[in-house]
Formats: structure tokens, sequence, C-alpha cells
């Protein structure tokens, strides 16, 4: 990876410039090519280097702006379950919430290792994750995974009532829909498909997911166009120049860096409206590595 990086300089502009493919993902998420941008380690030392290496030009900053949890966020909207949408109406830390509920204790006496099984069982239901599957990730026994979902759902019930409908839609119409009716298909749902039992449980699980990951990618586009709408509406000479995911990344002349991260917050925070806030975090840096929260 870092072999290929210097062979894609651009000789005009010295820098290297990503492809973005609107329909390389099922999930409706952008991909990235030559090279890709998105898939750069960041808990590792050579993945730190890599990004440090992402630097702003002379008398410019970095400003990385993050939805947080937005798929969380998406999941208490369509599944509307008070619980969940109370947590975070109230700016709970969801994963502490969560592991409150998973092992019965007061938020306030919630440890680190608590609120990291809280974090893989949420986000594993959103996957589609089975107990199987989030007991190899934790390190559990089934049968302890399979208590961690079972309090999960007692805590969030419409949470469950959302996903089997979800499955049940997509066997009935052989698709399922993001909030904005982008649409996936799953034919191995349909009843005369030929898909064998772990094709229609895969099928099963992607369909699950497709709304809300799905949603979360339409969601971050919206965020793009009125976000460049808004630098040139501003007449700025700041320039958004990756998406990762979740995160945008905007080029930014220091004079200009606090009315961008406002910029960047309103656009981000307003690109869709859901039954919670959406929430963005903010940092600011030289390069893609040291980078700092906005304060």
């Amino acid at each position: 990876y870092v072999d290929a990086l210097p062979a894609l300089l651009n000789p005009e502009t010295g820098r290297v410039h990503t492809s973005y493919n609107q329909i390389g993902t099922v999930t409706g998420r952008l991909s990235s090519s030559n090279p890709n941008l998105q898939n750069i380690p960041i808990r590792t030392e050579e993945g730190r280097r890599v990004r440090r290496a992402f630097a702003a030009p002379e008398g410019y900053i970095l400003v990385g702006a993050d939805y947080s949890q937005v798929e969380l966020r998406v999941m208490a909207h369509v599944s509307q379950d008070p619980a969940l949408i109370s947590a975070f109406m109230r700016d709970e830390d969801i994963h502490a919430r969560t592991a409150a509920s998973v092992f019965g204790v007061p938020l306030s006496e919630v440890t680190y290792d608590m609120r990291r099984i809280a974090k893989a069982v949420n986000f594993g239901l959103i996957y589609g994750q089975g107990a199987f599957g989030l007991s190899g990730q934790i390190g559990v026994s089934v049968p302890k995974a399979e208590d961690f979902i079972s309090r999960y759902f007692a805590q969030f019930p419409k949470v469950r009532a959302f996903m089997e409908q979800v499955q049940r839609d997509a066997a009935q119409n052989g698709y399922v829909e993001t909030l904005l009716k982008r649409r996936r298909y799953f034919p191995e749902l349909a009843p005369d498909s030929r898909a064998n039992v772990n094709q229609r449980q895969a099928a099963q699980r992607m369909a699950i997911n497709t709304p809300i990951q799905g949603t979360a990618a339409d969601i971050i586009k919206l965020a793009m166009l009125r976000l460049h709408a808004a630098l040139l509406q501003e007449g700025l000479r700041s320039q958004l120049i990756l998406q990762v995911h979740d995160e945008l990344v905007v080029e930014t002349p220091k004079a200009e860096v606090p009315q961008v991260v406002a910029l960047v917050r309103e656009c981000m925070e307003k690109a869709f409206e859901l039954r919670v806030p959406l929430k963005v975090d903010v940092e600011v840096g030289v390069n893609w590595e040291d980078m700092q929260p906005w304060k």
C-alpha cells in the first residue's frame, strides 16, 4: 500500500486523488479506489504513520467531522423504540446505557469491559448477528451471548419488532428500502428461490442491516451536497477533499476554520431529520492523524 501511493501522485497537483464509485457497494456507501483511502488502518502504528502523511498545505488545516453513532440513531428512528429514543434525547452514552441494561447495573457502575461488550451487542444486532457470531466476537459462551441478546431486547423491545418486520417485508416484497426509498433486492428470500439455508440466513441478516446502513450512507451523501453548496455560497476557499464512511474531511485556510467548523456541523446535523438528533464530532489538525477535538 505504501509503495503504491507515490506512484499514484498526480504530476500536475503533486497529490493523490482517490476515485469514488457511487454504485460500488450494495449498501449504498461510496467506495474508494486508486488509492483506496477508506481502509487505512487507524489502530496500528503503520496505519497511523500513513495517515500522518496526509497533511494540509502551508497555511491550511484539516477539519474532520464524524457522525456519532449514526446507524444506532437511524435504528432509534425506524424502530421508534422509546427507551432508545430517550437515551439519545438525553445525549447519553448509548453503549454505556446498553451495558447497564444488559448487565443489570446502574449507569455509574458500568466498566470499560462492560461497555465494550455492549458496543458489540449494539452493532452486532444492527448487522443481524446472532448468538453464535456474538459469542465468538466477545469471547463468551453461546448461552451467555443469548442471554445478552435477550436482555437487550427486553430493554429495547421495538428494535426486535422492527427487525422481524423487515424480514417479513423482504420475504414478501423481495426488497427492502432505506428511509429515502432506495431499494436493495433479495431474490434469495423469494418463495421460489433455490437458495440454501445459509444463503437465506445471510440474506436475512443483510435485509436487517440495509435500512440502517443504507440510510446512513444516504444521509452522508446529502450532507456532502449541502456542505459543497454552502462552501461555494459563502465564497470560501475551503474544499471537501475526503469522505470516509461516516466522516468528511475539509481542507481549510486557517482563517476560515471557525466558520467552516460551524458550516460542517450545520450541514451534517441537518442533512436529514430523524426522531433523534444527528450529532457530529469535529477535529482539526495539520495532518490526518494528529487531529484534536474542536472546542
